[in-house]
């Protein structure tokens, strides 16, 4: 377990020693050092942090001189106030009732002011369904910072003109999902688990093409990068949501990599290829589950699971001896 002085962060440069992209940052001495080979990587880091200490929530809240950070998931970035509906003052002492109607008003003013033209309008309905398809999906603050950022550039572009808001908001959260996805790929660190399409339209508000329709418009007008997801990506997925061993999970991955080298998954629907891969591999190891159970698993059919079995047993020439059950 790392402590508050010492913290993992994957720097913005790459260890000249061994080439890993992993560091640890040793606030005590001021030092970023790899987490590798051992290399000090910075010294004489700065501290960003504050100069106090606090051992509990409302000891922070006492200490803390400022407000929130910025942020894109609110339309106004964060910078706006608001005045709180407990009728205190600072000191948390109530408010007298003479004063309370002004305070009312007051308040009434500024939510209406927060909120005083159509792109602002657009922008808090849109970031709150993000907020909300986020949330539901578990995703990362920085996923749905990204997904924001996303959706400002389409507003900004004047992209969002005769199309369904929510629609746009599952694309450019869809999209944020597959721009992380590609930058890990990029660094070689492939640790976020991939969100299909299926999993973002069970939590929209529109269906499934409008969702792929909008991403595709986004996609070609932002030149957003991203990179098609790979069978590999959800296998360790379906294997522990299957309850199957981690021999299942390594030869499941060596199936799918065989099929890429071989060129059986271009074209083809990732899940249904992990899919196959796992099935394969579950019935070579006697752990059997029914086309059924990783169909469901994985969103797709049993004719698809069963298809892509068929072609990977011929392509890999594995045994029908080998796979035949007890």
């Amino acid at each position: 377990m790392v402590s508050e002085e010492v913290q993992l962060n994957v720097p913005s440069d790459i260890c000249s020693d061994c080439g890993s992209v992993m560091s640890v940052r040793d606030s005590n001495r001021g030092e970023l050092i790899c987490c590798n080979c051992g290399l000090v990587l910075m010294d004489q880091v700065i501290d960003q942090g504050p100069e106090w200490r606090a051992f509990d929530a409302q000891q922070r809240e006492r200490r803390t001189r400022v407000g929130a950070p910025m942020t894109n998931t609110i339309h106004d970035h964060g910078l706006s106030t608001i005045i709180d509906y407990k009728d205190k003052d600072y000191s948390g002492k109530d408010i007298p009732a003479k004063v309370r109607p002004r305070f009312r008003r007051m308040r009434e003013w500024q939510r209406r002011i927060r909120v005083n033209d159509a792109i602002e309008r657009n922008l808090a309905f849109a970031l709150g369904e993000l907020e909300r398809m986020a949330s539901s999906l578990s995703l990362s603050k920085s996923l749905r910072e990204s997904a924001s950022k996303i959706y400002r550039k389409a507003v900004e572009e004047g992209l969002i003109r005769g199309r369904s808001i929510e629609g746009v908001a599952a694309a450019c959260l869809y999209a944020a999902c597959k721009e992380a996805t590609f930058k890990e790929i990029e660094k070689r660190s492939p640790t976020k688990r991939s969100i299909t399409l299926s999993e973002i339209a069970e939590n929209a508000r529109v269906d499934k093409k409008e969702i792929g329709r909008s991403y595709r418009f986004i996609k070609f007008k932002l030149g957003l990068r991203t990179e098609p997801i790979k069978p590999r990506e959800f296998v360790t997925r379906f294997v522990s949501e299957l309850e199957l061993t981690q021999e299942v999970e390594l030869l499941a991955n060596k199936i799918v990599s065989a099929a890429e080298r071989r060129g059986c998954t271009s074209g083809k629907n990732a899940q249904g290829v992990a899919a196959a891969a796992i099935y394969l591999s579950s019935r070579i190891y006697k752990e059997h589950r029914t086309q059924r159970d990783i169909a469901r698993i994985s969103q797709v059919t049993e004719v698809t699971v069963r298809n892509h079995f068929k072609e990977l047993t011929k392509i890999l020439k594995i045994p029908i001896d080998v796979i035949k059950k007890k």
